[in-house]
């Protein structure tokens, strides 16, 4: 009972319009409550994912490792197969949203962001899209229309995308290295996902957020290359592929493929790090394929 009179009981749920058949990734359902005072789900085993965000109030969760004392703001996410119980608290008892999730494909979701039975839990960031996102599925589902399975998996990957970013840079190695290491890893992905389009390494600074000449001297020290040079390599050694796949593209073509409009520059540089023309090239590997032919 709610001995305080303060606090009554409401209690919600949508359901998934379709229906779970060995998806890679499906949410079942979604739902939100208000608990009363010393509520209790468990001890017990589930074999679905159900991940809870705390609205309001408190309680505690615990699994077959820890206990966590939890309130506004928190996420605790149920592992499958995993004994767990959690109660609300006797004074503020917890207002929380859920969603439950399975599918072969869950397990990694989960993994890459950052939860295991033993990180179970994640203080969101002020302004958190997951309580929206929990509300949005609800909502979706609620609406009983066959399309809320996919705006369900787009909400949940908003949410495993805020998780991933807050458990990870709570998991990262302090120290400078580490630090150097993981900026160049996201240097040579942009560049790596960019390199077609016209984009320069400004672009590139703004978009990761740093000083340009901070940029420049770490990604040399770790790659021995300044970021100029290294997207014009790139760049140079993915026309190579295409010259030597794709015969019916001309060399204005293959350059604008790469990110380089001008067809005159890419020669050029193609030149200073081959050592021939474009067009030579192209001649010169048909040959050798006409005679591992023969």
């Amino acid at each position: 009972m709610d001995s305080s009179g303060s606090h009554s009981y409401t209690y919600s749920v949508g359901s998934n319009p379709v229906s779970y058949d060995s998806q890679t990734l499906h949410v079942l359902f979604a739902g939100e409550s208000q608990t009363l005072p010393l509520h209790q789900a468990g001890p017990k085993i589930y074999d679905y994912y159900l991940l809870h965000f705390i609205e309001s109030g408190s309680g505690s969760f615990h699994t077959e490792q820890h206990k966590y004392e939890l309130g506004e703001g928190d996420c605790f996410l149920i592992h499958p197969a995993q004994l767990v119980s959690y109660i609300s608290d006797p004074n503020q008892p917890w207002r929380y949203r859920w969603a439950a999730f399975t599918g072969a494909e869950a397990d990694r979701l989960v993994q890459q962001a950052g939860f295991s039975p033993d990180t179970p839990v994640l203080s969101a960031a002020e302004g958190s899209v997951i309580p929206e996102a929990l509300a949005g599925m609800m909502g979706a589902f609620n609406a009983n229309r066959e399309s809320a399975h996919l705006t369900s998996l787009g909400y949940l990957y908003l949410i495993i995308g805020e998780a991933a970013e807050r458990l990870s840079s709570h998991s990262r190695l302090p120290g400078a290295g580490s630090q150097v290491q993981r900026t160049v890893k996201q240097m040579i992905h942009y560049m790596s996902s960019q390199y077609a389009h016209p984009v320069s390494i400004e672009q590139m600074c703004d978009s990761l957020g740093y000083n340009r000449a901070y940029l420049s001297r770490v990604f040399k020290q770790e790659t021995g290359l300044s970021p100029v040079t290294y997207l014009l390599k790139l760049r140079i050694d993915k026309s190579r592929q295409l010259l030597r796949e794709r015969p019916e593209l001309s060399v204005e073509q293959v350059a604008s493929s790469v990110g380089l409009t001008d067809a005159l520059y890419f020669s050029r540089q193609f030149k200073r790090f081959c050592g021939q023309s474009p067009t030579a090239y192209r001649i010169a590997t048909a040959r050798r394929g006409d005679k591992s032919s023969r």
